[in-house]
């Protein structure tokens, strides 16, 4: 009689102080149904409002007015480029931990670049030739990866890109699917890392030819010429316009023949979305009893921008086209999980910088560089000073030596370094070369030696570092590119909005490592192995 009271009472202060056994809580810990990152391929930050009067209400517009905007965001290391962006964004890192130093670097015991995703050992599926793709060549985890972990692995992430290294790294090592396009046959493809065979339903996706009927519409523009008064006119000198067109003026004919076209133009953004709203529908990504994970890159401004520049009227075509397809991505979600059921933050993995004739013709500093000739003339005055030319390779700027022949001869990297100084004075296009060794005795400024600090990895970087000077650029006769750690090429947009995000701005500067732990810490999850970065803590709603 006694025990039977004593169960009796012990029920009724668990019952009373809310205790319950495991598994049996009928309170779950709140989180989204579904988080979708978008990294835009090649945006600067000044495109938020640049084109603003343009945009419609339910695109950039609905993020900046419903969201939360870091007003001064920027990358945190110098390369800024497309694979170490999609790695920084998603691992809250840097090259200098990641490992993913740029697009493809230079691997010594190969004696040859490698492509940041390329990986030998997959098979190509839906593809032979581009298919070959993982993301072994990340040394850490995603928030894509963390999301995976913290729910046993009973959620799904799905990534989707045009390029493949944008929708490989930020699917992390866990992904369920990575899909990417294959520019020679139009389809979406993946790797055998993530499956045996293409679902059925990419398949049927592919079967449908979209590449084909949107390149036979061309590209025309969205609204009439005058209409963009925050461009510079039409037909430009130093555009390098599309194939297949006589001058880079609208109306662009498109052979549809040429499916790659489609990276260079608004279509590629169309497909991408397209994409995912089949991923989305296929996968009943939100719709699950765990948060899914849905990763979108946008490549085709990057396209556009290397061959017009951000001051062409192509350019802001595509943006506004853009914003379109970002408002009928967001009207889908608000139908598919509920408004307010899904989070998403946009970001860009680079900026870019203004084509160097448009910035002469303003009376700003500027100029083209052959990188051939100053490498060519570099090893030419190593080889002349000691008989030897100790260059091994030169990629992304980063100068690699073969130190064990330098040891042989009693030549330091201080002695090719000075050699290189010599060199390189004369040339309105070089600023400087570092050690990248030794960065703490460089007469550089505190924030260059973060930036290439952060850029460092001592298993995977060069020795020295060629410095250009800001507006110069080695790309050919047209158009721009990024790459650098200037301003221009740093600071890109990050907005948030949707589930657990405030509505607001802040001023602080804020860095691509941040993004990461922010969602993470919105997820309740455990922020990525290498995260390096900081909490934006008031773009979020507090919860349990």
């Amino acid at each position: 009689m006694f025990l039977k009271s004593a169960f009796i009472f012990a029920s009724c202060l668990l019952a009373f102080t809310g205790y319950s056994q495991p598994g049996t809580s009928s309170t779950a810990l709140p989180r989204p149904k579904l988080v979708v990152g978008i990294v835009i391929d090649q945006m600067r930050y000044d495109y938020l409002y640049r084109y603003y009067d343009k945009y419609q209400e339910g695109g950039f517009k609905r993020m900046l007015n419903e969201g939360f905007n870091c007003r001064d965001h920027h990358y945190h290391y110098a390369n800024t480029s497309t694979g170490p962006g999609h790695a920084s964004v998603y691992t809250g890192s840097s090259p200098a931990i990641h490992g993913i130093l740029a697009n493809d670097w230079y691997v010594p015991a190969l004696n040859k670049n490698i492509n940041c995703v390329a990986d030998s050992t997959v098979s190509g599926l839906g593809t032979a030739k581009n298919g070959k793709g993982s993301p072994r060549n990340m040394l850490v985890t995603t928030v894509t990866d963390q999301l995976r972990i913290a729910q046993n692995f009973r959620s799904k992430t799905i990534s989707i890109a045009l390029k493949d290294r944008s929708a490989v790294l930020p699917g992390g090592h866990t992904s369920n699917a990575s899909y990417w396009y294959d520019g020679d046959t139009g389809n979406f493809v993946t790797s055998s890392y993530y499956m045996s065979e293409l679902p059925e339903w990419v398949r049927a996706f592919n079967a449908k030819k979209l590449p084909i009927k949107y390149l036979d519409k061309g590209w025309k523009p969205l609204l009439p010429l005058r209409a963009y008064q925050e461009s510079t006119a039409d037909d430009q000198a130093y555009e390098e316009g599309l194939d297949g067109n006589e001058k880079p003026v609208f109306p662009y004919k498109l052979a549809s023949s040429e499916p790659d076209l489609a990276g260079s133009t608004p279509w590629g953004n169309t497909l991408t979305k397209d994409m995912a709203l089949a991923a989305i529908r296929a996968e009943k990504l939100g719709r699950g009893e765990f948060t899914d994970f849905l990763a979108l890159s946008f490549s085709a401004p990057d396209g556009v921008g290397h061959k017009f520049g951000p001051n062409s009227i192509e350019q802001q075509d595509l943006y506004l086209r853009l914003d379109q397809e970002l408002a009928e991505l967001f009207s889908f979600l608000d139908s598919w999980t509920g408004k307010g059921n899904y989070t998403v933050f946009l970001t860009a993995d680079h900026g870019v910088m203004d084509v160097p004739e448009f910035l002469v013709n303003n009376k700003i500093p500027a100029g083209r560089y052959s990188s051939s000739e100053i490498f060519g003339k570099i090893k030419k005055d190593i080889a002349s000073e000691f008989s030897e030319d100790f260059v091994k390779a030169i990629s992304s700027g980063q100068i690699h030596l073969d130190k064990k022949r330098m040891k042989q001869k009693g030549v330091s990297v201080a002695a090719i370094q000075d050699v290189i100084r010599q060199s390189i004075s004369e040339m309105p296009a070089v600023a400087n070369v570092v050690n990248l060794r030794n960065l703490e005795q460089e007469p550089l400024t505190d924030l260059q030696k973060q930036l290439f600090r952060n850029d460092y990895n001592p298993k995977r970087s060069g020795d020295l570092l060629l410095v250009m000077q800001p507006h110069w650029i080695g790309r050919g006769k047209h158009g721009t590119t990024h790459g650098t750690s200037y301003n221009y090429d740093t600071q890109v947009p990050f907005l948030l909005f949707g589930w657990g995000v405030k509505h607001g701005e802040t001023f602080d500067r804020t860095y691509i490592s941040d993004i990461a732990p922010t969602v993470s810490a919105l997820l309740h999850i455990l922020p990525p192995s290498g995260s390096m970065g900081k909490i934006v803590g008031p773009a979020l709603v507090s919860t349990p």
